[in-house]
């Protein structure tokens, strides 16, 4: 009986092995990954098959001179019209420091009022010319008129500042640009000559009562 028994519990513990070595076997074979059956492209075969055949070397000197300007051409025309996407306004192709609607409305405040600091390249000029006159008293003169006008320049560059901050923060309350910040971005722009001014004004001093 013993014998039988020991029989039975062997040929039981076979039976589990059996078991666990089909579920092991199974196991493997659901966690087979096959083969692709070729290797994987490289990086640049993969770049060069998204972007398309490769065109054919020039055969002539005249046609590659002809390619490399259709090449220059359109790079000038997209730089062309990023240009023109700029001076309009477009938040795409602005600085990062005349991004936003907050920067935006800055310049059609500074943009709707006339300004003295609007003299100061031809100042620059002035100054320029006066060094090279031999005249003493003319120089003197120049000087004195120069520094007051800086001095007036200073004035209203802080006026100005004051205004557009209290402007802005009356149209946008929960702005975060530091009152400093506005103030120099307002007082810089208000400096150059209006046809220079990039982005292109929007509005003219005619058009104060346009701004909100």
């Amino acid at each position: 009986m013993r014998f039988l028994r020991r029989s039975s519990a062997e040929q039981t513990a076979s039976t589990d092995s059996e078991n666990d070595a089909e579920q092991s076997a199974e196991e493997r074979a659901q966690n087979h990954t096959p083969k692709k059956g070729k290797p994987t492209p490289s990086r640049r075969d993969a770049e060069g098959r998204r972007r398309g055949p490769v065109p054919p070397p020039p055969m002539t000197q005249r046609e590659a001179v002809k390619r490399a300007r259709g090449n220059k051409d359109e790079r000038r025309k997209a730089a062309t019209e990023r240009r023109e996407r700029m001076m309009q306004g477009d938040d795409r192709y602005l600085m990062p420091r005349d991004k936003g609607p907050v920067r935006a409305h800055v310049r059609d405040l500074v943009d709707t009022r006339r300004h003295l600091m609007g003299l100061f390249m031809p100042l620059v000029l002035i100054v320029f010319a006066t060094t090279l006159a031999q005249n003493m008293v003319i120089q003197q003169y120049a000087t004195l008129f120069c520094l007051a006008l800086l001095i007036m320049m200073v004035v209203e560059g802080s006026l100005l500042g004051r205004y557009v901050n209290k402007r802005v923060r009356a149209k946008f309350p929960d702005h975060k640009d530091r009152p400093f910040s506005l103030g120099w971005y307002a007082f810089t722009r208000a400096m150059q000559i209006r046809k220079l001014r990039v982005p292109r004004p929007r509005y003219t001093p005619k058009d104060i009562a346009k701004i909100g």
